[in-house]
């Protein structure tokens, strides 16, 4: 980060004595291209003992760029420029590609029911300042919710998880606010943290979900939510045990502030029973159940069950007035769940997804890799080499699939790949482990080259 033409470090060229100058300067600098995307400012500590101001004065004027979406929180990578014209990465297939592509982490189309088949009989039109959910809909839903959350709550429909999950941060933090999130983390979470000018602060994961102690540091760093999957996370398929929801809870139990957020995504379509980290006496809590692997992703709708404050909250958000789901769309959600047929075809999915995912963990498991996977719709494969090179020599073998890095929040998922396999033939899968080995070993060897870039 040197100013050639000044010939001196731009990080000394920041100046001010409020929080407001700083940020005047470092924008400034921005301007003039001195400072450009991905460019780390010096720790607030060191601006501040260099300007002479008080830590606090330094560490507002970070927080204040970050709010504004200038500047990026990494947390022990430090506070980084941010590109303004940043596309994340997002889920589908991969476009104008003649390749296969196996990391799209969409649900098979033909297992999906058909919206077309149902019977809806009279729709009654629905007018403005009229209550927000079809009470049909909302009946269904609260006895299934009460099927495995037995504390009170209150429900609320949103346009998809994706929408709860930002309604609900939005209605409960500022901007700035720190969020802890699954490390490695769902593309859309990681998108809608920065899009809203929340910090993301990566909590480990492991076999059995989130880890405790890794979960406690973010909780210490003065996070004010935990977004959390309880079962078939994306992009690990890592489910919660009894065991490690109990150890959670333990934790979050000391603080009783932060609202917790579970995103049970797959809940129609899992095979892993549900284990909750919201303890019952959680004040500020909200369970989060999409319609979209089960039913489709064109179905926007999801179910969220939270405490009564939060449920007000979300009601203020969606009015009777603009921003309501469409009752249409809430009634054949019904119509399709009410279905003997279409809940029929929900059940042979959640198999079909189970036995070919496992088929496939049970391919790696004979070439020596090792996946986490056991619900879901997606693979997660340590390759042992490269992620990036082995993503090249998969494409010339035909195959496309997902970089571990693009869902990383801070740990190192450099050597993983995501996969969804489920729509691929025992032949088809066989051949793509075979050249999965065959893209490691090649990746591993011309790493261990010698002058090799990624030996440096």
């Amino acid at each position: 980060m040197t100013d050639q033409n000044q010939g001196m470090n731009v990080s000394d060229r920041i100046s001010g004595s409020t929080a407001e100058e700083i940020v005047g300067s470092i924008r400034a600098l921005i301007h003039d291209g001195s400072l450009k995307a991905g460019d780390t400012l010096p720790p607030y500590r060191a601006l501040a003992e260099r300007l002479g101001v008080n830590r606090n004065t330094a560490m507002t004027a970070y927080r204040l760029l970050v709010q504004v979406n200038i500047a990026e929180s990494r947390g022990r990578a430090g506070t980084v420029i941010a590109d303004p014209y940043h596309e994340f990465a997002e889920e589908g297939f991969a476009r104008d590609s003649v390749l296969l592509d196996v990391g799209d982490g969409n649900p098979a189309p033909e297992l999906l029911p058909d919206p077309s088949e149902v019977t809806l009989g009279r729709v009654t039109p629905t007018l403005y300042g009229e209550p927000t959910i079809d009470p049909d809909l909302a009946q269904w839903a609260t006895r299934w919710i009460e099927e495995h959350q037995d504390r009170p709550f209150r429900l609320t429909v949103t346009a998809g998880a994706v929408d709860a999950i930002e309604r609900l941060l939005s209605q409960a933090l500022t901007r700035g606010d720190q969020v802890a999130l699954e490390d490695p983390c769902f593309l859309t979470s990681i998108s809608t943290m920065h899009q809203n000018g929340f910090q993301p602060v990566p909590v480990a994961m492991d076999s059995e979900g989130m880890v405790p102690e890794s979960l406690r540091e973010a909780l210490e760093a003065g996070v004010r939510a935990v977004v959390c999957t309880p079962r078939a996370h994306n992009p690990t398929g890592v489910s919660l045990t009894p065991e490690r929801a109990a150890q959670l809870r333990g934790v979050l139990a000391d603080y009783p502030q932060v609202m917790v957020i579970e995103d049970d995504h797959f809940a129609l379509l899992a095979t892993n029973e549900y284990s909750t980290i919201i303890s019952p006496e959680r004040e500020r809590w909200a369970l989060v159940r999409s319609m979209s692997k089960a039913l489709g992703p064109d179905m926007r709708i999801a179910f969220v069950a939270s405490d009564a404050t939060t449920a007000e909250r979300l009601a203020a958000r969606i009015s009777g007035g603009i921003t309501w789901v469409s009752h249409l769309l809430q009634r054949i959600t019904h119509a399709m769940l009410s279905s003997s047929d279409a809940m029929q075809q929900i059940h042979e999915a959640s198999a079909h997804y189970a036995a070919r995912n496992a088929a496939f963990v049970a391919e790696l498991r004979d070439a020596g890799f090792a996946s986490p996977s056991h619900d879901g719709l997606n693979i997660w494969v340590d390759t042992g080499a490269s992620a990036k090179a082995v993503l090249a020599a998969l494409m010339t073998r035909g195959w496309i699939a997902r970089d571990g890095a693009a869902f990383a929040l801070a740990g190192d998922h450099e050597h993983c790949l995501r996969f969804t396999v489920h729509e691929l033939s025992d032949s088809e899968m066989r051949r793509l482990v075979g050249d999965l080995a065959e893209s490691s070993q090649e990746a591993a060897l011309a790493a261990a080259k010698p002058g090799s870039l990624s030996r440096r």
